[in-house]
């Protein structure tokens, strides 16, 4: 088994994990502000945010999968199917913080923002209290990325 196609699976990590985690985290604060705007379309405009702040996972995980992609030459070189099985893992391995965190904040940034769209129902004037608690859910997130970014570029 080459190593290309265990590093073709932490392209699938990256991407798959951290998709998962936006579709649950964009699908969790949009039940409730269907709901709320059924009731008062006006706060359309102050519940937005809170709806596509859980899909930025996503581009971080899509964003570190052509980051591998580049790196192992599947785009803009030619394929490295020699890669051992070693450097293959450790292509996999780079995936997991994006893919994982990715999962896992995207899925909490979705309850943070359920009640963010639950408070602009109530006290609309406080939603971007609330936007900032959204944030620091994102934080790992991005470390997540970041983590996964060093370690895809200093591999050889």
């Amino acid at each position: 088994m080459s190593g290309f196609w265990i590093a073709m699976a932490g392209v699938g990590v990256a991407a798959f994990l951290s998709g998962i985690g936006s579709s649950i985290g964009v699908g969790i604060p949009s039940r409730a502000a269907a709901g709320l705007l059924s009731e008062q379309p006006d706060k359309f405009g102050k519940i937005f945010l809170f709806i596509v702040l859980p899909s930025t996972q996503g581009f971080y995980g899509f964003i570190g999968a052509m980051v591998i992609m580049m790196k192992i030459g599947l785009l803009g070189g030619s394929p490295n199917f020699d890669m051992t099985m070693v450097e293959g893992f450790q292509y996999l391995m780079a995936a997991l913080p994006v893919g994982v965190l990715g999962l896992m904040s995207a899925i909490h940034q979705g309850l943070v923002c359920t009640s963010g769209v639950e408070l602009a129902a109530k006290q609309p004037e406080s939603t971007m209290k609330v936007v900032i608690f959204a944030v620091m859910v994102e934080t790992y997130a991005i470390l997540g990325f970041v983590t996964t970014f060093f370690m895809v570029n200093a591999l050889g």
